[in-house]
């Protein structure tokens, strides 16, 4: 097994870059995972694994051995080097090499014929994308979609403030232009969160192959979402001002749609 002490070693240079730069991730096909939680998460989700480094101080190797078979590239890592690749204070000493997978959307398989699918437009924030990754996986949704993506999914922030849940969602990235097209070739309802032309959210039925879009606080949906929405829906504000966070805003609608499935009014 190697060892690898000094923050000057070239592997541990690449593996910086790789984990501060989309661009590197994109040309290597690889991102860092930290954390036991996280990784075990994107192991039952089939992904496939590089490398794992540890800091024996903080997990020992029979405990890297129970997550992974003996055959996993191991390599041991010191302190120092350990504190320069750790993106959180606590990762409980490991940090996996992890192989990217395909987000297209001709990988989409839906396991019954009316899904429920959140969709979200040129969010830029990676703790607003882990929040809504966060409720998908608390709504139990079938897919998630990032139309015109302005953040890499891969990016630590996202991964952390998900807290894994990049790996439990079925993910989808496209253009617009390619979402809508495959929303209406499938027959699938689209209500974009908007408060133009819109009707209160509570008010429609989402019982139905349903997609429920939301944008941006700033500058909300753009108008292609708008023009194809079966319907434009808003959540009632009682309050003086006119938005809310965009996740506590798919939460609110993700959870009406499954309230009525449940209920199957």
């Amino acid at each position: 097994m190697k060892e690898i002490t000094s923050i000057q070693n070239a592997y541990i240079k690449n593996l910086l870059k790789v984990q501060e730069k989309a661009r590197e991730r994109r040309k290597q096909s690889l991102f860092i995972i930290e954390g036991k939680r996280e990784i075990s998460l994107a192991i039952t989700a089939n992904y496939k694994f590089d490398t794992v480094l540890f800091f024996p101080d903080l997990i020992s190797e029979n405990e890297i051995l129970n997550l992974f078979n003996e055959n996993i590239n191991r390599i041991e890592i010191s302190k120092d080097v350990y504190q320069k690749l750790a993106y959180r204070d606590s990762t409980e000493g490991i940090i996996a090499v992890t192989k990217t997978k395909d987000f297209s959307l001709k990988n989409i398989h839906f396991k019954n014929e009316k899904p429920l699918i959140l969709i979200t437009e040129s969010i830029e924030k990676p703790g607003n994308i882990g929040a809504i990754l966060r409720t998908a996986d608390a709504a139990n949704v079938d897919a998630v979609f990032i139309a015109d993506a302005k953040s890499d999914l891969y990016n630590s922030n996202i991964i952390r403030s998900s807290i894994g849940c990049v790996f439990t969602n079925q993910i989808a990235v496209g253009s617009s232009e390619e979402i809508i097209t495959f929303l209406q070739e499938k027959n699938i309802n689209i209500f974009a969160a908007t408060l133009q032309n819109s009707n209160e959210y509570h008010k429609e039925n989402y019982t139905n192959a349903t997609a429920i879009v939301v944008g941006t606080e700033a500058t909300g949906l753009s108008e292609i979402w708008r023009e194809n929405a079966t319907q434009n829906i808003n959540i009632p504000m009682q309050g003086k001002i006119d938005s809310m966070n965009v996740s506590v805003a798919a939460a609110i609608v993700v959870f009406e749609a499954k309230r009525q499935r449940n209920f199957k009014i």
